[in-house]
């Protein structure tokens, strides 16, 4: 049976693209709500772009609703993971309240991170106005586990971008996926993340970018991979989306969205945004088949925008693996004075205990050259960015990940995306994301991360034999754990087995 299977699965192949449709960004965009809004305040401050930090869950998603149910004319939708829940189902009904509008919505999703909805993207396709593209896409719908297996070489590079769009006016940027772990909405673990909005020239840069991932050989209509949506399909799954809508969470969601100040406060013309150049950073999507030069790639096109660092650098990094060049790069600057701080999660946090080992057996060289390490716990709120506004509530007894991609630089410029330091987002996903040439926001950024980092960190410290304690404050007192605390034997044996293995190129 499973040679058969695997027969079944080398046999399929994907579809030609030959009659693709071709579209492009709107750009007669100006005299929408957005246009009319947004124009005013960008022609105050040229060549530089609005921007404003969503680091509260709810806000993020009530954001979006909110400028999927403004828009007038089109919305470009590009995200690496959409699940199937309360929030998943929320937005896309959002995109097809525009589409019925008459909207245009053109939805790319990577399609690793699209189990369990292919029944929900074969009625999407049937709607007027709504396009649907599948990154990298699986041929066989079934077999997607021995698909990775037999077409590993294709299949293990992905699209990690994340992106939304509203006519070409707003845009959304960050690290979070659409999932209720995402928009604080999942009882069990809260990914804590950050976005931001954006307004002005860079927003034409991020729809561009948009289209060249649109139109890559490795955007594949979903129609030409799904089956056709039966009236019996359409019928359940209107049903089942009616039923979470009207469900006490979703109740709560609405109230969210209601209260979201950022869209009506610069529909108002009433919105305090930070006015900084702005540089949109982004893999050529060839990257998703191997295809692209090593010089395109982020993390070589942010090595040319952001500056060497003389003081001070801080990475936020959910998944952080720096290999044996990023720790001597890093021992580098911490040995001639530049204050080198690393936030990531610790392993009671993670959600992915193999990335992990590729962090752990770096720790020893790099606290030994001086970088300070900080390992976020399990149950805290790290963001050390913006505070919860009104729409969003305490973490409460809920397990947290780390799940933010930033980093600062001498108090002058700021990293804000989907790009983790790991070889995965280096070498093999493609990624998107904003360098900020703003003070201010990498000052925040600065001046806030020692208060949060207290409250919900451990703080790493090597000791002469070349022990590593983790330094935890509680209750106004410092108390010492000899190892990772919140763990098992177990979890930790495990990690340091998967650290001997050669799978670093891999996390």
């Amino acid at each position: 049976m499973g040679l058969c299977a695997a027969w079944l699965v080398g046999c399929a192949s994907l579809p030609s693209l030959d009659g693709r449709t071709v579209s492009t960004a709107l750009t007669d965009t100006g005299e929408t709500r957005l246009g009319r809004a947004a124009a005013p305040l960008a022609r105050e401050h040229p060549s530089r772009s609005g921007l404003l930090l969503l680091a509260n869950g709810r806000d993020a998603f009530a954001a979006r609703v909110r400028l999927a149910d403004l828009a007038e004319r089109s919305l470009d939708v590009q995200y690496y993971i959409w699940h199937n829940d309360l929030t998943g189902t929320l937005l896309l009904d959002a995109l097809r309240r525009a589409a019925e509008r008459g909207v245009r919505v053109r939805l790319l999703l990577d399609d690793n991170g699209t189990r369990g909805l292919d029944e929900v993207i074969r009625v999407l396709v049937a709607e007027r106005n709504i396009e649907v593209r599948l990154f990298n896409p699986f041929a066989s719908r079934g077999w997607r586990g021995l698909e990775s297996v037999l077409d590993f070489a294709r299949v293990n590079r992905r699209m990690h971008n994340k992106s939304f769009t509203a006519d070409n006016q707003v845009a959304i940027v960050g690290g979070r996926n659409v999932g209720d772990a995402y928009f604080d909405a999942e009882a069990g673990l809260l990914f804590v993340d950050l976005d931001v909005a954006a307004v002005g020239p860079v927003v034409t840069d991020v729809s561009r970018d948009f289209d060249d991932y649109w139109a890559s050989a490795s955007a594949y209509p979903a129609e030409r991979l799904v089956a056709a949506a039966t009236p019996p399909l359409i019928a359940k799954v209107a049903a089942e989306a009616a039923r979470i809508e009207h469900s006490p969470e979703a109740a709560g969601y609405a109230e969210a969205v209601a209260k979201q100040p950022l869209v009506r406060q610069m529909i108002a013309g009433d919105i305090t945004l930070d006015w900084a150049f702005t540089h949109l950073v982004s893999d050529d999507p060839a990257k998703g088949r191997g295809g692209a030069e090593d010089d395109t790639f982020l993390w070589a096109r942010l090595q040319r925008i952001m500056k060497p660092p003389t003081s001070e650098l801080i990475v936020v990094s959910a998944y952080f693996v720096p290999g044996e060049a990023g720790v001597a790069y890093l021992g580098g600057l911490a040995r001639v004075g530049v204050k080198v701080s690393v936030v990531t999660n610790s392993l009671e946090a993670t959600d992915v205990p193999a990335v992990h080992s590729g962090y752990a057996k770096w720790r020893t060289s790099m606290l030994a050259a001086g970088v300070e390490l900080w390992e976020v716990k399990r149950a805290a709120s790290p963001v050390p960015v913006q505070p919860r506004g009104p729409g969003g509530s305490s973490v409460g007894s809920s397990g947290s990940s780390l799940h933010a991609k930033t980093f600062e630089i001498d108090r002058e410029q700021v990293f804000i995306g989907s790009f983790n330091v790991d070889p995965r987002s280096r070498q093999l996903n493609t990624e998107l994301g904003f360098v900020i040439e703003s003070p201010r926001m990498a000052t925040e950024l600065s001046q806030a991360l020692p208060a949060r980092l207290a409250e919900g960190a451990y703080r790493l410290r090597l000791e002469p034999d070349g022990a590593i304690l983790w330094l935890e404050q509680r209750d106004g007192k410092e108390v010492v754990h000899d190892s990772e605390p919140g763990t098992t034997f177990w979890q930790r044996f495990g990690v340091g087995v998967l650290s001997l293995l050669p799978i670093e190129w891999l996390l």
